[in-house]
């Protein structure tokens, strides 16, 4: 079996999605003093590689605590989308097709921009374009996905979202300016609006940002953002690929190593109560 790691490295500088704080890290006790060396950290939860839960948008269920094993680890591919990629370009379900590689009903699918290279600590350091230019999917990859019976995806950006559909376009008008002097229309008109029905209480919303948040979590369609790692030893290949976030219940999201496995079988089974995600007394 080999293993691809597709996480970046987590530490004092990692930093958080725009708005949120980075991490904290500090000495509870120290080698001198106490015999042991004992640390703390103080992170939000959507820092380095990580995996967002459904309650981190919508009131359905969806903590840490709630996924299987067989859910978080599945047959899947990496989707390499890197030649069509520009600052704020759209992902098209065209462009997944076209892939180099076979997409199947039920995958867990990474995509790749190659934004990954514009995180902190690599090279080519660009955390402004990393976080608020970066590449994402309209309302028909969404849909797209859905259609695909997609079980989870990971992508190589700060949101699963296109930055300019986040809030992002509010928290930084002067870049918002700038979008919609490129694509001569408002993000409004550019990427519509659109609507559902609230899952629980039957209300019908209206919105127009974070459609592969509010909408796609609901609907059981969750991600992973900040993947990136060794991804390039892996793109267009399909493999078994697993994500791992502390089985904390309550949890809204947690960072987490992202792996892609190879020569194992495609045959998942999750065995035990515990890997089931079944809360036993």
């Amino acid at each position: 079996m080999r293993m691809i790691d597709l996480s970046h490295m987590m530490n004092l500088h990692t930093p958080g999605w725009v708005g949120y704080a980075g991490n904290k890290m500090y000495y509870a006790q120290n080698l001198q003093t106490k015999a042991i060396v004992a640390q703390r950290i103080d992170t939000a939860l959507h820092v380095g590689t990580h995996l967002d839960g459904a309650m981190h948008a919508t009131d359905a269920k969806g903590d840490m605590a709630s996924y299987p094993l067989d859910y978080l680890v599945s047959p899947g591919c990496v989707v390499d989308v890197s030649e069509h990629m520009e600052d704020w370009a759209v992902i098209t379900p065209e462009m997944m097709e076209s892939a180099d590689v076979e997409i199947r009903e039920g995958d867990i699918l990474i995509i790749h921009t190659g934004y990954h290279r514009y995180y902190e600590g690599r090279p080519q350091q660009d955390l402004v374009r990393y976080f608020c230019l970066h590449p994402g999917g309209n309302f028909a990859l969404l849909q797209w996905m859905l259609d695909k019976k997609i079980k989870w995806f990971g992508i190589d950006c700060g949101s699963g979202d296109h930055a300019m559909n986040t809030s992002i376009r509010y928290m930084r008008p002067d870049l918002t300016e700038e979008f919609e002097k490129q694509v001569g229309m408002s993000c409004r008109e550019y990427f519509g609006e659109y609507e559902y029905t609230h899952s629980l209480s039957g209300r019908k919303v209206k919105a127009d940002i974070f459609p592969f948040h509010s909408y796609a979590f609901q609907e059981g369609l969750i991600h992973a953002e900040n993947v990136g790692g060794d991804i390039e030893r892996v793109l267009n290949q399909r493999c078994v690929i697993g994500a791992f976030p502390w089985r904390y219940e309550g949890l809204e999201a947690c960072p987490c190593r992202i792996v892609c496995f190879f020569g194992v079988d495609d045959d998942i089974e999750a065995v035990g109560d515990v890997a089931r995600a079944i809360n036993t007394p």
